[in-house]
């Protein structure tokens, strides 16, 4: 496991793998990520639940009946319910997000697969999709998973992530440069 530098991504990491060895020993690995997307997405689209996550408010009673009314109606598998319910039960919540992306990430590398966060100032069509995960699997050597994010504020070019390397080549970071340059002449 790779050093973290908060206790944060430490108590992520940790119960993110303890979540990936159960699945991965039960063959339930895609099933449960499909189920912590979910939740993750509900992190992002609803402010209550955003709000029960975050918020230190909320006693550790209130977060467990809360997430076991959701889990109760979202019903995801055993593991995954379980799962969400310890977290709560131990005041973890606020680290669902990352615990989501950390067993996001273990998943792909259980499945041989590269995740890339791909940032664009339009969105891509579909040919240069295609070949930006073809240039992508072919310099890792993996399949790729793509995950797109549309920022006009690049101006133009991509901003590619994959693990700990990013390759900018947008026009803003461009645009900066040339004007550090031109400051350092003149």
């Amino acid at each position: 496991m790779a050093q973290t530098s908060s206790p944060v991504s430490g108590v992520a990491d940790r119960y993110a793998q303890s979540l990936f060895e159960l699945a991965r020993d039960e063959g339930s690995v895609d099933a449960v990520e499909g189920e912590l997307d979910a939740f993750g997405r509900l992190i992002e689209e609803s402010a209550d639940f955003r709000r029960l996550v975050e918020s230190p408010a909320f006693s550790s009673d209130d977060q467990l009946r809360a997430i076991d009314a959701i889990v109760k109606a979202a019903n995801p598998g055993p593991l995954t319910g379980n799962f969400l319910r310890v977290v709560a039960a131990n005041r973890r919540l606020f680290v669902l997000p990352s615990m989501i992306v950390r067993f996001r990430q273990l998943a792909s590398a259980f499945r041989g697969e590269a995740e890339a966060e791909v940032t664009s100032a339009q969105a891509l069509t579909d040919s240069q999709r295609a070949e930006l995960k073809a240039a992508l699997g072919s310099y890792t050597g993996k399949s790729v998973n793509m995950r797109e994010r549309v920022d006009p504020a690049i101006l133009g070019g991509l901003v590619v992530k994959i693990g700990s390397r990013q390759i900018d080549t947008s026009l803003r970071t461009k645009l900066s440069s040339l004007k550090i340059a031109l400051k350092e002449v003149g």
